[in-house]
């Protein structure tokens, strides 16, 4: 049964918390969608200063939005087009501290000012993305990347059993 444990403790000790209450949500489920939904739930309880989060999978050689919370977003994002597309042709992290000045930047909510986004890979194979989008400037830092990185990671693992 999941059970909400409060965040008391440091940043780091709060995202381990975190990725030990995605385990205890996640375990023994198999539908990714059921999983992905969860997942943004739980990271837009956590994260503060935040005003998206959600998922984009890919479908048919582009990504397509999947579970989130927050503002409708767009719904197609092609691959190397924008932060999503970018870290998703990259296969790797991609922080932005200034939104606006990213280029090509594709603006779904105007409040964002910074954003992080995190592949999601199967053996190798980009499955999606972990977007997050903050109102405030320089909102993610190294630490944000390696935990949610982690956190990614985890889901990953949980998805495959």
């Amino acid at each position: 049964m999941f059970e909400v444990e409060s965040y008391k403790g440091d940043r780091s000790g709060n995202y381990d918390l975190l990725i030990k209450q995605l385990k205890a949500l996640l375990e023994g489920e198999k539908n990714s969608i059921a999983n992905y939904s969860n997942a943004a739930a739980l990271l837009n309880q956590f994260l503060d200063r935040i005003n998206w989060v959600g998922f984009y999978l890919i479908e048919e050689g582009e990504l397509v939005l999947g579970p989130f919370q927050g503002l409708p977003a767009c719904v197609r994002i092609p691959i190397g087009r924008g932060v999503c597309g970018s870290a998703a042709e990259k296969l790797e992290t991609v922080r932005v501290e200034d939104v606006h000045l990213f280029p090509g930047h594709i603006a779904c909510d105007a409040a964002s000012q910074s954003e992080i986004v995190i592949p999601m890979l199967d053996n190798g194979r980009l499955v999606g993305v972990l977007d997050i989008d903050s109102p405030e400037k320089n909102r993610f830092d190294e630490l944000d990347q390696e935990k949610l990185e982690e956190f990614v990671f985890v889901l990953m693992q949980l998805y495959k059993g």
